[in-house]
């Protein structure tokens, strides 16, 4: 992983919404998101039946989701958001970093999840990457999916999948560089492929694996040991 700075991605303007009940730091999240190049409107909502409502006016293309609010938790909140609009992409900001909350949101679809000390370059590259790619992963999230798995030893294995699909070389090597939280440009990087290469191997590997998204890309390696050695 990189410590260089993320090169700005050019995108049409987006429409991001908020859903946090502390009105603060709605403001403070409003002020950074309106400074974005990329953002054109920002709409918020304390409580999840005010954010249906402008969801079903328009799907804003990105949602910041906090864990904790009054009368329904983030996950619910989620499953409520998705059952209705599936396309919609979820970013979880919350303070609560213990390995069942990210594992949790990310099986239930979110795209990412930062916490809620996160700085604005990282927030700006979240957002960027999640737009391009639909998710993006980090090694925090990485490595909480594969405890998970670790730590359940005694969970079923999906039906058809006792024995873990053949992978080509490559397949492998991108599987391994998703699940240590590599963004589909630093992949690119570190293979010597482009972008668009990477995409295309994480598509095909959801389609060998059954994996309904890039966090059970994770899971996959971790249930069937492809990530050792």
């Amino acid at each position: 992983m990189t410590n260089a700075p993320y090169p700005p991605t050019p995108m049409l303007p987006i429409q991001i919404a908020l859903l946090d009940d502390h009105q603060l730091f709605r403001q403070g999240m409003r002020y950074i998101l309106q400074a974005l190049p990329f953002v054109e409107e920002v709409v918020e909502a304390a409580e999840l039946p005010e954010l249906l409502a402008l969801c079903r006016q328009r799907v804003p293309d990105v949602l910041l989701l906090d864990l904790q609010m009054p009368n329904v938790d983030g996950a619910e909140a989620a499953r409520q958001l998705l059952r209705e609009f599936p396309e919609l992409r979820i970013i979880v900001l919350s303070m609560f970093s213990a390995d069942k909350y990210i594992t949790q949101m990310m099986k239930l679809g979110a795209r990412s999840y930062l916490p809620k000390d996160v700085d604005q370059e990282q927030l700006r590259h979240t957002i960027e990457e999640v737009l391009a790619t639909g998710y993006c992963f980090t090694p925090r999230i990485s490595r909480a999916l594969i405890r998970g798995v670790q730590h359940s030893e005694r969970a079923p294995t999906p039906p058809g999948q006792s024995e873990a699909v053949p992978l080509s070389t490559r397949e492998h090597e991108v599987l391994r560089l998703i699940c240590q939280g590599c963004t589909a440009a630093e992949i690119a990087d570190q293979l010597f492929i482009s972008r668009r290469t990477v995409e295309g191997h994480r598509q095909k590997l959801l389609e060998k694996t059954g994996a309904p998204n890039a966090a059970g890309l994770v899971v996959y390696a971790a249930r069937h040991g492809l990530l050792d050695g």
